[in-house]
């Protein structure tokens, strides 16, 4: 009978073991973990200067992560790019259907689970930690400023009623003040996002969401939409202007349709 192979195909799939090569993997490991690390803190800069408490704990996050997980993606990456050009077919035969017996290393399997458990958990108990208290940074001996953000296709506006209902299109806030945002949408989901200030949260209609914030650098930032809303999506954006308490102030008693 014939078995759909040429003479000289036959596939031997008797297991062998062979003595991986650790000392390869290793090296490449070696190199792609320090390159990996050396990338680790550029993440966080691309979204810019932290202008707050809330975003520098984020940036310390996000580089801790990133290096946290750079020797597990330099291992995973090592196993791979050995194991193409290792063992990649050669030869003017196509290569065989089946692929050869392969015997599971427990160990390895157990190290890898245990690992990846044990990092995940602390990944989990260092955002419970560090970044959940961050998401209200209100002072208790301060009443913060009040602004409710509004969402809509496509563009954001700011009512703050601490300063008789004063409504703008661009955001005002006072350098070394807590800010209470109460953020919701007229239509469709959009997302409110303070890049550098640390704070994104969903704009949803008819529901209300409170976030805090003290910036604590003066200086001209972005708020982008993060949620995909439609057509013009991309251009939901507007300037938010950090700035001292005094010019806040003399912002805030100037007609609105000075600054809106």
């Amino acid at each position: 009978m014939s078995t759909g192979r040429h003479e000289g195909q036959r596939l031997d799939t008797r297991t062998t073991w062979r003595r991986p090569p650790v000392l390869p993997i290793l090296v490449i490991w070696a190199v792609l973990t320090v390159l990996l690390l050396l990338f680790a803190p550029v993440p966080a800069r691309l979204m810019g200067r932290p202008a707050s408490p809330t975003m520098q704990e984020i940036e310390t996050t996000v580089t801790w992560f990133t290096g946290l997980s750079a020797p597990v993606a330099a291992l995973v990456w090592a196993i791979l790019l050995y194991s193409v050009f290792r063992w990649r077919h050669r030869g003017p035969q196509p290569p065989p259907e089946d692929g050869s017996g392969r015997r599971d290393n427990r160990r390895v399997f157990t190290i890898w689970v245990l690992g990846s458990a044990v990092l995940c958990l602390f990944l989990l108990v260092w955002g419970l930690v560090v970044i959940a208290p961050r998401t209200s940074e209100a002072n208790p001996a301060q009443e913060p400023i009040l602004v409710d953000v509004t969402g809509q296709q496509w563009a954001w506006s700011f009512t703050y009623p601490d300063e008789g209902n004063k409504s703008a299109t661009e955001l005002y806030l006072p350098v070394g003040q807590t800010v209470a945002f109460r953020v919701t949408s007229k239509d469709v989901i959009h997302s409110f996002w303070l890049v550098q200030l640390g704070i994104k949260v969903d704009a949803n209609p008819g529901e209300t969401t409170v976030a805090t914030v003290r910036p604590t650098q003066i200086g001209t930032f972005q708020l982008r939409c993060a949620e995909l809303c439609g057509l013009y999506h991309s251009y939901m954006q507007t300037t938010v202007h950090v700035v001292s308490v005094a010019d806040y102030e003399a912002w805030a008693q100037s007609p609105a349709e000075a600054h809106s």
